[in-house]
């Protein structure tokens, strides 16, 4: 590995930076770039020269070859030159500047609707120039609409590379940034930081041959190999982004494995105790997950494992066994859960199943009463109470928990990274933190998990309980809403209990409410014969309470809901799912929705009403959802569909995505960046340290939250 130029290891700076040297903030200049132009960059997160080295294009345009006019085709772009004939401003159909370029095969008109002066002067009758753009056929013959235009002289030599093309922000031209990005190339260093050996390998060039060929391509390579990544300089940057992440997430790991957590051992009497009063049996895939978790609670190093199983797998006993191991070890253990719904379901499944073994678990929620709350507050701070359960209420600063052993938070997707930390940070005597389980009803593809979740340990719930039976799906057009509305009336008068899910409007919060509202006052008009109820986000936490306490009491029939319900309602009665304008959900979220039902051991169906003209991701996202039912097999499509940012909700969560590398197409970089990510942490660690700075600057620590 070249390192003439590395990071200093006694400083821990990158190679090129100067003592002092920082990134650029926002809007600061660097050498060569003013303020303004510098907050145009940073809006496109380049903060520094080196920045632009990563900044790589979108897709060429082949100005190496000049094509005579006459040979233009419609539909494609090209690059021609000739001397324009007359030039004017034309008032009709609208104000435009019209161009006619003549060369020795014939003639083209270029127009611009957009234009300034600086145009006509430079297309002034007699001036020779090269025009680029897509040719179509017009009213007047061949046309550009728009070219790309800039003046030659006769002769004069064409470009040797192809013209990339990057991404770019309002005010930033693609010429600024080419000149910038030429200027990086030429002034900042290109070590190589991966062993020879392991490039030789992989078949992979040096990261200097990559980034510049990729920036200035010869003419000889298809613009089409690099504008789908397969060619092995992208096959370089991609496995360098993949390497640093799992340097990154690796490094994290090992840093927690030096932290100091609490060794909850426990005498197992309060588990034995609780297994024992179950009115069923433990699957053999909770039996696993609850081994590893208190194995890992044995270990005086913080836990930071998820535990992950599809909808009704049956995760909050294995969460209730190892909350239990903390209060056999003497400490406290708290769950925090996203929604109010879905933290009282865990609180009330809890407090059922702990009660006979004389345990009483708080309830923290922001629309307990002051009173009620301040005594429950208290008791947690003495250590009196020592389980909680709660939204993020649990995590606001009069919450005491001076024994916390083990925080666990459910569907840890829809938490912040703050909103985790602070959680943790509740702190346990005297050690940097407790122990912490993460559990997730949305699976995690093998390869999201092998990169963006590489430092945590997950536990797996492949099976489901006994007696669950299965949900058939069915598509059904809008169209055909009475024949539904009458399915509903039947199951319900038959003595069962159905759900209606308005759509998700994301737009406005309010619009959906509006939405759920009508749709409740429809249902009651068309079924008199049945007790309706309405549960949304709107509601006060004692009115949705008493509705959902109602529903699950058999005393309502039907339940009219926005995606409030999306998580944690438990009715075994319930074994019809209406789900409206179905192809406005994710995945995730028809597949969680449909998990409401079939808890029983009646025959349950989900009906997924669309209303047409259907987009081609609603209709592939309805076809995934009615072939699968494996919530593994769904995670799958939805990260093909909707790519690794949106499925984990990065903005949410503070992941860095990966800008270049594709989950699904480049697993076998994704293979090799791991097995190489340990190895250069333990041999090269200035190296590792190069890399890191290369690919994620300040955004490291974005990966161990």
């Amino acid at each position: 590995m070249a390192r003439d130029a590395g990071p200093d290891p006694a400083s821990g700076r990158r190679s090129g930076e100067r003592a002092g040297e920082k990134k650029a903030p926002a809007g600061a200049g660097w050498p060569g770039v003013g303020p303004q132009l510098a907050g145009r960059l940073a809006k496109l997160d380049l903060r520094a020269p080196r920045d632009l080295l990563l900044h790589l294009p979108l897709r060429y345009e082949d100005e190496t070859r000049l094509t005579a006019i006459a040979a233009a085709r419609p539909g494609f772009s090209a690059q021609v030159e000739g001397e324009v004939e007359r030039c004017e401003i034309s008032p009709r159909p609208r104000r435009q500047l019209v161009a006619h370029l003549r060369d020795a095969s014939g003639t083209l008109v270029a127009r611009w609707l957009h234009f300034y002066p600086s145009h006509q002067k430079l297309l002034a009758p007699g001036r020779r120039v090269r025009l680029f753009g897509e040719v179509r056929g017009g009213f007047f013959g061949m046309e550009m609409v728009h070219p790309r235009v800039h003046p030659v002289e006769a002769g004069e030599a064409l470009p040797e590379a192809l013209t990339p093309v990057y991404p770019t922000t309002a005010g930033l031209g693609q010429a600024t940034l080419r000149k910038l990005i030429d200027r990086a190339l030429a002034s900042e260093p290109l070590d190589e930081w991966l062993p020879e050996d392991a490039r030789r390998d992989l078949d992979l060039p040096t990261f200097a041959e990559a980034v510049r060929l990729l920036h200035h391509p010869p003419p000889e390579v298809p613009a089409s190999v690099l504008e789908d990544r397969q060619h092995p300089a992208w096959r370089r940057i991609k496995f360098e982004e993949l390497l640093a992440q799992q340097i990154s997430l690796r490094r994290a790991y090992l840093a927690r494995r030096a932290k100091r957590a609490p060794r909850l051992e426990g005498d197992g009497s309060l588990r034995r105790a609780l297994l024992a009063g179950l009115p069923f049996v433990l699957t053999g895939a909770q039996r696993r997950a609850a081994d590893e978790i208190g194995a890992d609670l044995r270990v005086p190093h913080p836990m930071q494992r998820l535990l992950m199983g599809d909808v009704g797998s049956g995760k909050t006993i294995v969460a209730a066994l190892a909350m239990l191991q903390a209060v056999e070890a003497g400490h406290q253990a708290a769950l925090m859960a996203p929604t109010e719904i879905l933290a009282e379901q865990h609180w009330q499944k809890l407090a059922a199943w702990l009660k006979p073994l004389g345990l009483e678990v708080a309830w923290l929620a922001g629309s307990r009463g002051k009173r009620a709350r301040a005594a429950e507050l208290e008791r947690l701070a003495s250590g009196e109470l020592v389980l909680a359960v709660g939204t993020h209420a649990l995590i606001e600063d009069p919450v005491a928990l001076p024994r916390l052993g083990l925080a666990v938070v459910d569907e840890q997707h829809r938490f912040g990274v703050r909103q985790r930390l602070a959680l943790r940070e509740k702190g346990s005597e005297g050690a940097d933190g407790p122990h912490l389980l993460m559990m997730s009803a949305t699976p995690i593809p093998r390869t999201l998990a092998m990169s963006h979740y590489a430092d945590l340990d997950v536990s797996v719930l492949d099976e489901l309980p006994p007696g669950r039976s299965p949900v058939l799906t069915k598509l059904v057009s809008d169209a055909r809403r009475d024949e539904v509305v009458a399915r509903v009336r039947d199951g319900c008068l038959e003595g069962r209990q159905a759900y209606w899910v308005c759509p998700l409007i994301e737009e406005s919060e309010a619009l959906q409410l509006q939405t759920a509202q009508d749709t409740y006052a429809a249902l009651c008009e068309a079924l008199p014969e049945l007790r309706i109820g309405l549960v949304h986000g709107r509601l006060k936490a004692a009115e949705k309470s008493a509705t959902m306490a109602a529903f699950a009491a058999g005393e309502i029939h039907l339940l009219v809901a926005t995606t409030v319900i999306e998580v944690g309602v438990d009715v075994p009665n319930a074994s019809l799912m209406v789900i409206e304008h179905a192809e406005r959900f994710g995945l995730a979220q028809l597949h969680q929705l449909r998990g409401r039902v079939g808890r029983g051991t009646a025959e349950s169906v989900c009906i997924l009403l669309y209303a047409q003209p259907l987009s081609q991701t609603g209709r592939e996202r309805l076809k995934v959802i009615y072939e699968h039912r494996d919530g593994f097999a769904i995670a799958r499509e939805d990260l093909r569909i909707r790519g690794p940012g949106e499925f984990i909700g990065a903005r949410q969560s503070g992941l860095p995505l990966l800008r270049y590398a594709d989950l699904e197409a480049d697993v076998d970089l994704l293979e090799a960046a791991r097995a190489l990510g340990e190895t250069l942490l333990r041999e090269h660690p200035a190296a590792a340290d190069a890399l890191l700075a290369r690919w994620l600057g300040g955004r490291e620590g974005l990966l161990r939250a």
